[in-house]
């Protein structure tokens, strides 16, 4: 039970109730709608607490009434709460090597705005401009929506921008200049927000489990697809950062190098993901065969028009994902893993099928292989995670932060920070 365990770490009956209300929260979100009665039994609590835990959301403007409901018993009918959506709203900030996002998302996981740049990431002053105005832009929607509201800026970007060009066929140098700029502390100043930064892959993994897959389980490995390949490991129902926040970096994971004529010659025994499992892996393979690819608008004509040489890269790109799969469930003995992508949902229902297969046929002896799944949220996972970010550390019940935790007001504009 949460309340035994927690006490036993000798924290004060507020630092309790705190947490409770954050598994309250959550409890509420993976139900939908549910009766106190629900809760508690969600919850593991007893109806005493729950009663003063739905009073305390409610006056802190989280959790509203959608109505009664009759659950076959004399006496009144069940009031039935959901989370108020209004009640809170992280905004996301997601920089790619082509792509700048900015999201507006409210406490109940949908998008309420968003603006969007492609375009290659120009240097960080220029960037951080382009920010700030779009930052400023979904400040004022919620501030029309609900005052007072806005708990913070998730930045979701690659780590190591300047790194791995040549596998991804990129020539910016201007992209090093990224590696020893400080954009999180930079956007704090400007914009007088808490400002929380994760790597990309990692924010996605947050989406999925704030508002996809994450109802129904608290621990798998997840996988985006995009112009490279990332991840995040979510344990327990925490994401896992490890030392430098790197954790599900799935990209460099060593594999045998590919044999299609368009990857990148192999300096050695092993390559690293990217090169094989990835959208630009694809590209430049529909290229060699003939085909002239400029982005991702192209793919789909390009898939349709070269099937043959598209099936060699899914081949490969399956190879490749076997060997990484198999040694996250065999390290972390994690239960699912959820594939993402910028892709097509079939081109993603393609990869997991094949996956599928060619797992349970590597699987070592005495083990089963993993579950996989197609995640929710496709190209809008970096954007919507980044945004929820904020919400999440504010609101759920993270029993390393318990001590800590507390649904409280959004921090005040002359109290920025970097976390």
């Amino acid at each position: 039970m949460a309340s035994a365990s927690l006490a036993g770490r000798g924290l004060t009956s507020a630092q309790l109730r705190h947490y409770h209300q954050r598994l309250v929260l959550q409890r509420l979100r993976r139900l939908g709608e549910a009766s106190k009665a629900d809760l508690a039994r969600a919850a593991d609590l007893t109806n005493t607490a729950i009663g003063q835990i739905v009073a305390d959301l409610r006056d802190l403007g989280l959790v509203s009434e959608v109505g009664k409901r009759n659950e076959g018993r004399r006496g009144q009918p069940a009031t039935i709460l959901r989370l108020e959506p209004s009640g809170a709203y992280g905004i996301g900030v997601r920089l790619d090597r082509n792509r700048i996002e900015t999201a507006l998302v409210d406490l109940g996981g949908a998008l309420v705005a968003r603006r969007s740049h492609c375009m290659p990431l120009p240097p960080p002053a220029a960037a951080l401009a382009i920010v700030v105005g779009d930052v400023a832009a979904l400040v004022a929607t919620a501030e029309e929506l609900a005052p007072g509201r806005v708990f913070g800026i998730g930045l979701a970007r690659p780590y190591n921008l300047g790194a791995w060009l040549d596998k991804l066929d990129l020539h910016d140098p201007a992209l090093g200049l990224w590696d020893d700029f400080d954009f999180a502390a930079a956007l704090a100043r400007e914009t007088g927000l808490d400002v929380h930064e994760e790597n990309d892959g990692t924010a996605a993994a947050i989406a999925e489990l704030f508002h996809g897959f994450g109802r129904e389980s608290d621990d798998f490995v997840y996988v985006f697809i995009g112009p490279a390949i990332g991840g995040g490991v979510i344990l327990a129902g925490d994401y896992r950062r490890g030392i430098s926040g790197n954790a599900g970096d799935l990209a460099v994971m060593p594999v045998p190098p590919s044999r299609l004529p368009s990857a990148p010659q192999s300096r050695g025994p092993v390559e690293i993901l990217l090169t094989r499992a990835s959208v630009v892996a694809l590209i430049r393979h529909l290229r060699a065969c003939g085909r002239p690819v400029e982005g991702m608008d192209d793919l789909p004509a390009a898939i349709a028009a070269c099937p043959d040489a598209f099936r060699e890269w899914l081949d490969d790109c399956v190879e490749a994902l076997v060997g990484p799969a198999l040694s996250a469930q065999a390290l972390l003995d994690v239960p699912n893993i959820i594939l993402d992508g910028d892709l097509s949902a079939a081109v993603l229902g393609e990869i997991v099928d094949r996956l599928r297969d060619a797992l349970a046929s590597a699987i070592p002896e005495a083990r089963t292989p993993p579950r996989l799944r197609i995640g929710t949220f496709g190209s809008s996972a970096h954007a919507l995670g980044a945004a929820s970010l904020p919400l999440f550390i504010h609101f759920a019940p993270r029993a390393g932060l318990a001590a800590n935790a507390r649904p409280a007001a959004p921090p005040g504009r002359d109290q920025a920070r970097v976390a």
